[in-house]
């Protein structure tokens, strides 16, 4: 017998998964990624140093809640949580609303 209420539950977790923070700026997450992120994790968002993981297609969602937990310490990181205790909600909502935007493709090998 299937839980209908847990299949439901996660059908809407993870739609909303892939939905923007409500009034994101795209444009003001790029400037914020263009000065505070790049030399890590690149303006594409595909990492430039081998310890920085690429942010590049990943849910808005997941790196909003990741730079907040960074931002109040509970996620420990000596490099990201000194660049994320300054961002405001918006600045978080804004670069996780750029990276998420960007898009990847994926190719099976032969």
């Amino acid at each position: 017998m299937t839980d209908i209420p847990k299949l439901l539950c996660c059908a809407f977790l993870t739609a909303g998964a892939a939905v923007p923070a409500a009034g994101a700026d795209l444009e003001a997450g790029r400037r914020i990624a263009s000065s505070q992120c790049r030399t890590c994790h690149g303006l594409d968002g595909i990492a430039q140093i081998p310890v920085a993981p690429h942010l590049a297609g990943e849910s808005a969602i997941y790196l909003q809640t990741q730079l907040k937990a960074f931002r109040s310490g509970t996620r420990k990181s000596e490099m990201m949580n000194v660049v994320a205790k300054d961002l405001t909600d918006e600045d978080i909502a804004n670069v996780a609303v750029w990276y998420a935007a960007i898009k990847i493709r994926v190719e099976m090998p032969d």
